[in-house]
């Protein structure tokens, strides 16, 4: 059975709910699809070692007090199902939802660069680790090294540490000059200089990235560059992340323009397509802050209360200006290019080494001839990394945009198949 909403918001992070609780009193009916159980993203992401903050619970109730708000969660987009109209799927059943409005708050995932041993069971990224043990994961005693870039290695190592883990090094790319700059900004936003006081940890080394993950059939150890001398720290693990980039696939795949790997938006987080908008991270990163003000804002737009969104526009550029201090603090040296060997798999999915991509021109071509980005995380992981690496923006998906059953696809009812979902042969 299809079912119909006025407003329809994919994500139900900080930008998805407060979109959804300012549009609520202007609206008859907002439905909220999110993949994951619970409400929150990734960054207030529940879970049987998680600790929500008290904003989170506080949205989650006003949320739920929202009676012309639905939840779908667990809830993935499959498809387009036409102009205004998304197949969606769960894990019972598959339906097209047909919408006045779209907000995407599809937030952003890490940016993880090939390193040799980055493969080996023991790595994964710096919020990957931070997932896993707020998903119930025990780290207890376990020796850490967390490497990368950005905020988000001082938020991982806080998470280890409180789950009795051993965080013996946090490697941080960006150099002590680019970092003493940002922290004298600090004081502009009070509340983000007494979270860098409590995130502080005295293993935080500046200038200093991995170089390597070592060990046979498992983690062992890990080399870093470590302020110019190379050293080596036999550990359990190791997180390694190089910041954030947009989730903006979907965005992409339903035809909203890009400024650069995010959603371009304008004053109202409006995109290119009439009533189609954008917020969080999908559109730039800049933290939770950012995000909730962006989604009030495209909340209010939605619904044709442009005088409210306006209103929010200083408290935007407040946060905004966070943003900018924060991307330019940690921009990635050119030097991290250079981690990978030839032997180095980049694509993970297909096996497919750097020396496989590094002669080619753009990223369809690579595809053509090694399947980069063709398996199963569809270039999620590996379309980061050539972005970086290569330059090379890679394309907008092809529906299915999630593994999907034969069932969800049937429900297109008589809309023509997309070419990607007609059959190759006749």
């Amino acid at each position: 059975m299809n079912e119909d909403t006025q407003l329809l918001i994919i994500g139900s992070g900080p930008a998805g709910m407060a979109a959804a609780i300012a549009a609520a009193p202007y609206a008859t009916q907002i439905v909220l699809v999110d993949d994951n159980p619970f409400t929150g993203g990734q960054i207030w992401r529940d879970g049987p070692q998680a600790s929500l903050p008290d904003q989170a619970r506080e949205l989650r109730e006003r949320l739920l007090a929202c009676t012309n708000v639905r939840l779908h969660s667990g809830t993935r987009v499959i498809a387009s199902a036409g102009p205004k109209s998304l197949l969606l799927e769960n894990a019972e059943r598959g339906w097209q939802i047909n919408y006045d409005r779209l907000i995407l708050c599809t937030g952003a995932r890490e940016l993880l660069l090939p390193f040799p041993g980055w493969t080996l069971p023991g790595v994964t990224g710096a919020g990957g680790l931070q997932a896993l043990i707020k998903s119930g994961l025990t780290v207890h005693e376990q020796r850490i090294v967390i490497a990368g870039s950005g905020p988000l290695l001082l938020a991982s190592a806080a998470t280890a540490k409180k789950n009795a883990a051993k965080v013996l090094r946090i490697a941080e790319q960006a150099s002590l000059g680019a970092i003493a700059r940002f922290a004298s900004q600090l004081p502009r936003w009070p509340h983000k200089l007494v979270q860098s006081f409590n995130l502080f940890d005295r293993h935080y080394r500046p200038q200093s990235h991995v170089l390597a993950a070592l060990g046979n059939g498992r983690l062992e150890a890990v080399r870093l560059l470590q302020q110019g001398k190379i050293v080596e720290i036999d550990c359990d693990r190791l997180a390694c992340g190089f910041g954030l980039i947009p989730n903006s696939q979907l965005g992409q795949a339903l035809g909203y323009e890009l400024a650069g790997q995010a959603i371009a938006v304008d004053a109202w987080q409006a995109g290119s397509r009439p009533d189609h908008y954008a917020a969080g991270e999908c559109t730039g990163f800049g933290g939770s802050e950012l995000a909730l003000v962006e989604g009030a804002i495209a909340g209010y737009a939605a619904v044709g209360e442009l005088d409210l969104a306006k209103r929010l526009w200083p408290r935007r550029a407040r946060w905004q200006g966070f943003a900018d201090a924060l991307n330019q603090a940690f921009t990635l040296t050119p030097g991290l290019k250079t981690l990978a060997e030839p032997d180095t798999l980049v694509c993970r999915c297909e096996d497919v080494a750097y020396s496989a991509l590094a002669g080619h021109d753009n990223w369809r071509e690579a595809k053509l001839a090694s399947r980069c980005g063709m398996g199963a995380c569809q270039g999620r992981i590996c379309g980061g990394a050539v972005h970086h690496l290569f330059g090379w923006q890679p394309s907008a998906p092809r529906p299915p945009f999630s593994p999907a059953r034969i069932e969800t696809l049937m429900c297109l009812d008589d809309t023509p198949l997309p070419e990607s979902l007609s059959p190759i042969y006749s």
